[in-house]
């Protein structure tokens, strides 16, 4: 039946149409009963399971920016009618950042209640009289867990949605999940901005072409705000914010007053031109030491080794880094070694534009080395009118002798490429050089300590790991009693050998004492104590601040997923972790991460994660330990046995934390709790991870072993964490 003024809905007099389109139409009417004024949203018949696809999206989502629900009839909804107009731009900048965070925060609430809305745009979006934004129609929202995969929805051989608004992944009809969203927020706010869509064309397939391969013209506006849109509107999901939440986080610093001011730098690998493979450490490592430099000088965003290095060897324009790590200078060079000299050539570019702000050449002696890094950092805080910190070179400390500080530099080279033991014990070689080089030389101390923490973990007894360790940071403070990251390591020492709780945090507020916090130290601190502590938000906090500086580090990435994990946002960190593995499909912590998360994942992806994590670190017991309680699970328990027996009499570094998994998937708790007691004995890194995280704490509490676990571990007698 067609509607027209006069006509009745039950209690509903339908006043004047509002809308329509192929899906239903949509008209202004007054609820009798209580007098009020509300929206009728009939469907088409043919529509019937999307109409109550939205009725349960939008009951679940009670949110003041997002358009409520009111009743439902037999074939109509009842929506709070609003007085207002879809978002149109350009808009003032305080108008964005306004309606920027409050579309965030809605559909924050979304997500979290598993809801992928599909439809951004601003026809969707209204803007109420007194500037509130509206959230409209869910007709298309999807639980994020749902079984149908269909990414796009079509009726009569049209995708549904707007296709200048849609993702990639969602044009092309493959899986979608929360950061097709982002994408789509991106595309909305590049509008509100500039007043022009992001991706234009004459007819669908000339939009969709722009959505999978172009990049929108540049925005005029501040830089901060282009990095923003620009990550949001990236093709491949892992190169988007990952979440809402990283996206409102982005935007409040962006709508900080200094935001448009702070300079910021990525110093990319420098490239070796001695004709001599093995001098790449030395260019390597004058890179990094040049981002420390530049790491000291307030109001610089730099950011970190990691994220920087991962474009070396790769043909990638300066502009499209500098779009991936959020900076808008890049500092690139090179460098020639012949016997006691160097020539260093570094020029500063603007990503916008990949003009050369600064360049210069050295051609020094290698003792010269240190003055040229200063000289390099001081030029380039001139040319981004910035200010160095106080007391200048005096701040850098000891200067090492350079035959010390080359043999350090070898040793980080082989410490970044720690593919296999034998680069290992490279490393170790050089960093203990290094020490009998220069004694007063405080770094290779540094590296000592994360060395032995490193092979603790699989090739050494774990407890000389952590006497060796301890040693190394000890010495270290001995010649730099305030070195961070000397402090961060007893602090980790301090829980993994002793569960000394206060003794780590006390370490960690004196690492965190001397700024900047470097993104390593937060990763450390968030991952080993506060994570383990019961913290978990504080951990997610961390990692997060830590991803902001350097936003491609694995490592980091995988303790943000664990924190995750350990705060209950699990469909967070599955999506770090595929964030992960598009990054780096053989990224081995990322498999043995999700794989513990078993008891949250249908068994075949669980054991299609811990296969191939078996498979790429086939020395790692845990490894086998997960995958042989998951084929016990499937019912292949000869496979399983196999491994098993690979595991020997659990004498092995590692091999009671594998047995303790291994019986846990089999559901045989007490002899899992057993198995954690020896593992404790041999204090296995893997032990607090654990016993203080989900999935095994709770089944592991139920253990009539917990009482004397906890009492093991100094846990608090009530309330553990």
């Amino acid at each position: 039946m067609l509607l027209s003024a006069g006509d009745k809905l039950g209690p509903y007099e339908i006043l004047s149409p509002i809308g329509a389109g192929g899906m239903g139409e949509v008209w202004k009417a007054r609820d009798t009963r209580l007098d009020r004024i509300v929206a009728i949203k009939r469907l088409k018949c043919a529509h019937t399971a999307r109409f109550e696809q939205e009725a349960r999206a939008i009951a679940a989502l009670n949110h003041p920016h997002i358009c409520q629900i009111y009743d439902v009839g037999p074939d109509y909804l009842v929506l709070e009618y609003i007085e207002g107009r879809p978002l149109t731009g350009p808009l003032p900048l305080a108008d964005v950042f306004r309606v920027a965070e409050q579309i965030t925060d809605a559909l924050e609430l979304a997500h979290h209640r598993r809801f992928i809305h599909r439809d951004l745009k601003p026809a969707n979006i209204l803007l109420t009289d007194n500037g509130s934004a509206k959230l409209l129609d869910f007709g298309l929202a999807k639980l994020a867990a749902a079984q149908d995969d269909d990414a796009t929805q079509t009726t009569e051989g049209a995708v549904l949605g707007t296709a200048a608004y849609m993702s990639p992944e969602q044009a092309e009809g493959r899986p979608i999940d929360k950061r097709s969203d982002i994408f789509s927020l991106g595309a909305v706010l590049y509008e509100m901005i500039s007043g022009t869509r992001a991706f234009a064309g004459g007819s669908v397939a000339q939009v969709l072409s722009g959505v999978l391969r172009d990049d929108p013209p540049a925005l005029q506006t501040t830089p901060a705000l282009q990095q923003i849109v620009r990550k949001c509107l990236a093709k491949r999901p892992a190169d988007r914010f990952q979440t809402v939440t990283e996206l409102k986080t982005a935007l409040e610093q962006a709508r900080a007053p200094d935001a448009r001011r702070q300079p910021s730098i990525a110093v990319l690998p420098f490239a070796n031109m001695s004709g001599d493979k093995e001098q790449e450490y030395f260019s390597d490592g004058l890179a990094e030491e040049i981002i420390n430099a530049l790491a000291q000088i307030p109001g610089l965003k730099v950011t970190a080794r990691t994220s920087a290095f991962s474009f070396k060897g790769k043909d990638v324009k300066v502009a499209q880094i500098a779009n991936e790590l959020g900076v808008e200078h890049i500092l690139e060079g090179s460098v020639r070694k012949a016997g006691n000299r160097i020539r260093i050539t570094a020029q500063l570019i603007g990503a916008a534009d990949g003009f050369h702000l600064w360049s210069e050449r050295y051609d020094r002696e290698l003792a010269d080395i240190f003055a040229v890094q200063d000289e390099i950092s001081t030029s380039i805080a001139a040319v981004l009118k910035t200010k160095l910190t106080a007391g200048g070179e005096s701040a850098k400390g000891h200067v090492p002798k350079v035959a010390a500080y080359e043999s350090y530099l070898k040793a980080r080279h082989y410490a970044w490429m720690h593919t296999t033991p034998a680069l290992l014990e490279k490393s170790r070689e050089c960093y203990q050089q290094a020490a009998a080089l220069d004694p007063q030389f405080a770094l290779p101390y540094v590296g000592l300590a994360e060395y032995y923490h490193i092979v603790a973990s699989f090739l050494i007894d774990p407890r000389e790991g952590v006497a060796l360790g301890r040693q190394s940071a000890r010495s270290a403070l001995e010649l730099d009693p305030s070195l961070p990251e000397a402090h961060a390591w007893l602090g980790i020492f301090a829980v993994w050998a002793d569960f000394d709780w206060k003794e780590a945090q006390r370490r960690f507020d004196l690492a965190f004492s001397r700024q900047p916090v470097s993104p390593n130290l937060r990763h450390l601190y968030g991952y080993f104590y506060l994570r383990n502590v019961g913290r978990s938000l504080e951990s997610v906090d961390q990692h997060r601040r830590a991803l902001q500086e350097d936003p491609l580090n694995l490592i980091v990435r995988v303790g943000l997923a664990a924190s995750l994990t350990a705060a209950g946002k699990d469909e967070e960190a599955m999506a770090e972790v595929r964030g992960i593995l598009e990054l780096d499909p053989d990224y081995v912590p990322a498999y043995t991460l999700q794989a513990i998360n078993v008891t949250k994942a249908p068994l075949r992806e669980a054991l299609a994660f811990a296969g191939k994590g078996f498979t790429l670190a086939p020395w790692n017991p845990i490894s086998a330990g997960l995958l042989a309680g998951l084929l016990v699970r499937s019912g292949d328990r000869e496979k399983a046995a196999e491994l098993v027996a690979g595991l020997g009499d659990g004498q092995a570094n590692g091999a009671p934390v594998a047995f303790a998994i291994f019986h846990l998937l089999c559901g045989e708790v007490e002899k899992a709790a057993e198995w954690m007691e020896k593992a404790l004995d041999q204090r296995h890194n893997m032990v607090a991870m654990l016993l203080l995280g989900p999935p095994w704490k709770p089944l592991l509490r139920g253990s009539t072993r917990w009482p004397k676990l906890a009492k093991m571990m100094n846990l608090p007698e009530v309330g553990s964490w």
